[in-house]
């Protein structure tokens, strides 16, 4: 009777010794299913959008510059040739509904952009990939003269749109993501398509703390019968901090506008028809 007693006894205090280890045990097993740290710095990366979101309330500014082609000493490669700017404010009316107004200069064009965060990576990657969903109306703000004949001359004409999917997903400090892209050009010259398809490639690397670098590649998938669209390449460095990202890169882009350099760029980056760039995003609230 006494030994049962004792061995119930060694047996009780076992228990209350160790169920908070097995409590840990268990809770340590248990999926980690928080969304992960953001895969970018920003809502953008180069030339494309990212999977990430500003947070409800978040207002953002963003400069995007392009200087000219870089070929020689005589303009300080490209520096004090010609250049084109874009200029956006963009707002979180959620967590995951954001959207924007952006002018530049090229074309006069005037953007309104939305993106649409449908799915987040967890930690334990129960959700492999972030999802998110870009689109953008554009209108060329330019003359009537740039439409054809006055007669036939409708607003519509200046309206082109774009709608794409991104698919992100981050290992450690890399994080890569894929984008399909379908463009509509409400109108167009002969021989050029109303209808465009492409995908995008983009990547980023941190390599030390706030530094990153940051690569970005566009293929077209349709081509135009009067004009032959050259792919875009661009690559550089990411410098964050807790209120702004500054990235500076070279592209053989010019438009800025999406649809404009998926579907009319014609600088060849196999031939070295590269420019610099910078982007600056300010976290305004």
């Amino acid at each position: 009777m006494k030994k049962t007693y004792l061995l119930n006894l060694v047996a009780g205090i076992s228990l209350l010794v160790l169920s908070p280890a097995i409590s840990i045990n268990a809770q340590d097993e248990e999926p980690d299913n928080r969304p992960i740290r953001p895969p970018f710095e920003t809502i953008s990366l180069i030339e494309n959008a990212t999977t990430v979101n500003l947070y409800k309330g978040g207002l953002n500014l963003e400069i995007q510059h392009r200087f000219s082609e870089i070929k020689d000493i005589s303009d300080l490669f490209g520096i004090y040739g010609s250049a084109n700017t874009r200029l956006a404010l963009d707002y979180g009316f959620t967590d995951r509904i954001m959207a924007g107004f952006g002018t530049t200069r090229d074309y006069k064009l005037q953007d309104f952009e939305w993106k649409l965060a449908l799915l987040t990576q967890t930690r334990s990657n129960s959700m492999p990939v972030s999802l998110s969903y870009y689109g953008n109306a554009v209108i060329d703000a330019r003359s009537k003269d740039n439409f054809g004949p006055e007669d036939q001359y409708k607003f519509a004409h200046r309206l082109s749109y774009l709608t794409q999917l991104i698919v992100s997903h981050k290992v450690g400090p890399v994080s890569m993501q894929i984008m399909p892209s379908f463009a509509y050009f409400n109108a167009v010259a002969n021989g050029y398509n109303n209808i465009n398809l492409a995908l995008s490639f983009g990547a980023r690397a941190q390599v030390l703390g706030t530094h990153s670098i940051i690569l970005e590649y566009d293929q077209p998938l349709t081509q135009h019968e009067a004009l032959e669209v050259d792919p875009g390449l661009s690559f550089g460095v990411e410098i964050g901090t807790s209120t702004h990202s500054f990235r500076v890169f070279v592209t053989n882009y010019t438009s800025i506008i999406k649809q404009y350099n998926l579907f009319y760029n014609t600088n060849d980056p196999w031939a070295g028809e590269f420019r610099f760039g910078f982007n600056i995003s300010i976290a305004l609230r």
